[in-house]
């Protein structure tokens, strides 16, 4: 089985990358096994790179070990290149930024350790099947980790364009985009309907489908995710005043929120197999995996177990 390692060079501005690949080089020289590193040049190019590696690895008969070096983005370009492919393992590097995806796997070995994640074994995980309107083309697509509309998409969306100047860096430029969107109070106006079921129809703070529990570089506002339970978590955050997010958000970010009292009042919970999501005001704003882009109607379904990923060895 060969490994290949696809790093992605706009993550975590490029740092390490050249000692990434000694060190493959290197290992794969120590442990007798094939290895080889790409680096992507536009977006896009690890998907491409996932698909042709996977399905040359399925006309052979044999298995590929791809390690997506970036951000969640970066895993999510991986896992949809490779997805349907039985002989595609799929690990991720985090050398991002948010890296919520890990956040996951807190008894694993090192992620950064290349050996670790050579001689890693695997674990099935689930996925999200997305299909609609995306960036005005027909599409289906799959989210490894979460979906965000409204308030945190917004909150993702300003964190970007601020980490672009010099003195809005790391959490700090998180916390100014959280404030900066606090103050417009900017959600979204959706119907959502989950297992057939409308549940929700008007403006709201912010909804999260959730496969995984974070998002946001370590906010656990799905604690009860799980990867593997052929379930998504969906979370609505009504329309509630500034004062009382402020009050709650502590909470939300560390995943203690459903120990508050009256919470059922502020948000609605539910584990599910299927959501529709329709912007009322024509289109929405809608992050995956920590990408954004602009979206009508969506439909999400569970995909069971569809996923090896790659645990590294303590």
């Amino acid at each position: 089985m060969k490994t290949v390692f696809i790093l992605n060079p706009q993550a975590g501005k490029g740092k390490g990358l050249d000692k990434i690949k000694e060190t493959v080089a290197v290992c794969a020289k120590e442990l007798g096994k094939e290895a080889g590193t790409y680096l992507t040049k536009n977006p896009g190019d690890a998907e491409k790179l996932a698909y042709l590696a996977a399905d040359e690895a399925h006309k052979s008969g044999d298995k590929v070990r791809l390690i997506a070096c970036g951000g969640d983005g970066t895993l999510n370009e991986v896992i949809n290149g490779a997805a349907g492919f039985e002989s595609a393992e799929i690990g991720i590097m985090p050398t991002g930024t948010g890296n919520d995806f890990v956040r996951n796997f807190p008894d694993a070995g090192d992620f950064l350790d290349v050996k670790a994640q050579m001689l890693g074994h695997t674990v099935k995980c689930d996925i999200i099947k997305y299909s609609g309107i995306i960036d005005g083309e027909e599409k289906t697509r799959y989210c490894a980790n979460m979906f965000n509309i409204g308030f945190d998409c917004n909150v993702v969306d300003l964190t970007a364009r601020l980490k672009t100047y010099p003195f809005f860096k790391g959490s700090f430029a998180y916390l100014a985009a959280v404030a900066g969107i606090l103050v417009k109070k900017k959600g979204a106006s959706l119907r959502i309907e989950i297992d057939g079921e409308t549940v929700h129809e008007g403006p709201l703070l912010l909804t999260a489908i959730a496969n995984g529990s974070f998002c946001g570089g370590g906010v656990r506002s799905s604690p009860k995710a799980a990867l593997n339970d052929g379930l998504m978590d969906a979370n609505i955050i009504y329309n509630v005043t500034r004062r009382e997010f402020v009050k709650k958000f502590p909470a939300y970010s560390k995943g203690t929120h459903f120990e508050l009292p009256d919470i059922d009042k502020l948000l609605y919970y539910r584990q599910c197999k299927e959501v529709v999501i329709t912007p009322l005001d024509g289109s929405m704003r809608l992050c995956t995996d920590g990408e954004i882009a602009d979206a009508g109607r969506i439909h999400m379904e569970i995909v069971s177990e569809a996923v090896n990923i790659v645990i590294p060895e303590k």
